[in-house]
């Protein structure tokens, strides 16, 4: 068995373009336009590289966002881009037989299996991977947290080589993390650093958190908040009913709100939605002392009106002033 280390960088139509109204046969994330591969044998060796490049079919414009971030350009892929049914055949003939994927995140075997349905192509020889994510952070710190490429290499010690945000840069400094782990058992400890995974903020958490919860299945935003401040608002003292004051937005889907139990007193709570594969939501929720550092920063930004109360407060003004103004 060898392992194979696969990064792809993907086109995405540009909002309200005439590809983004395109009706495909099969839905799809993104288009593939460059796929890097790096083989790392059973005794974890670095070994044979892959890359290829893709000429898109149905996004054939390049999103500015896409080129800036991995500097390629349209020119490049009419130049040197292959069709997507020839580079599988070139890509799984050079993997070869009894591989397992190793990927640094969860998209890009998602995204492959898109592609390949979207050609009518098959996609059982992608079934085997993991993400080396989950090994990482179950074998070093053993946080839940996603890291990015760059804080794992320096974590382990790996200075950088190769161009960041090119497939095949990005694969080849994966692996080079990859070889440093232990595989074997991060495959027979998978199932467990993914249930934490998925037990887990998905994000850094700040000091004084002292309750962690997920939740499945809301329909949408809505009806996840309303959940949030409503039957699963509960004390993590009593477990009794608490009441909200008021969420506020962050980055990342992310949102927060100061919570109060009568016996016990504030607690903030932190939650993040991000979308099932059923297109239902899921929450990961965060409770947090009233004195933290969370705590903290919604203090602060509870300070701030938001935009709208900042407009009501100026007009409140304006009228003032001109009835004022009448009066003079």
């Amino acid at each position: 068995m060898q392992y194979i280390v696969l990064d792809m960088e993907w086109n995405q139509p540009w909002p309200g373009s005439p590809s983004s109204r395109k009706v495909l046969p099969v839905q799809i994330r993104g288009e593939i336009i460059q796929i890097g591969a790096v083989r790392v044998t059973e005794d974890q060796q670095v070994a044979d590289e892959f890359q290829i490049m893709i000429k898109p079919k149905y996004y054939r414009h390049l999103n500015r966002r896409v080129s800036k971030l991995t500097g390629i350009k349209e020119s490049r892929l009419k130049e040197e881009g292959v069709p997507f049914p020839q580079a599988m055949e070139q890509f799984r003939q050079w993997c070869g037989d009894d591989i397992v994927f190793l990927t640094w995140g969860f998209d890009d075997i998602g995204i492959l299996r898109e592609n390949l349905q979207l050609y009518g192509l098959q996609t059982s020889w992608t079934e085997k991977w993991y993400n080396a994510q989950m090994i990482f952070n179950a074998q070093t710190d053993g946080s839940t947290a996603q890291k990015a490429l760059k804080t794992a290499m320096e974590m382990s010690g790996i200075e950088a080589t190769r161009q960041a945000h090119d497939a095949l840069g990005d694969a080849y400094h994966t692996a080079l993390i990859c070889a440093k782990l232990d595989l074997k058992r991060g495959a027979a400890e998978y199932d467990q650093a993914l249930k934490s995974h998925e037990n887990g903020f998905h994000g850094a958490e700040l000091p004084g958190c002292i309750c962690r919860q997920v939740f499945y299945d809301f329909a949408d935003k809505r009806a996840a908040l309303s959940a949030m401040a409503g039957e699963e608002n509960k004390c993590p003292v009593c477990e009794g009913k608490m009441l909200g004051s008021r969420w506020f937005a962050q980055p990342g889907h992310r949102y927060m709100d100061l919570a109060t139990c009568p016996e016990h007193g504030k607690f903030l709570i932190r939650v993040r939605m991000s979308e099932q594969p059923n297109g239902l939501i899921r929450v990961s929720r965060l409770t947090y002392e009233a004195t933290s550092e969370a705590a903290e920063a919604y203090a602060r930004r509870a300070e701030k009106a938001d935009p709208e109360d900042q407009r009501t407060t100026r007009r409140r003004r304006r009228r003032k002033a001109a009835v004022e103004n009448v009066k003079e």
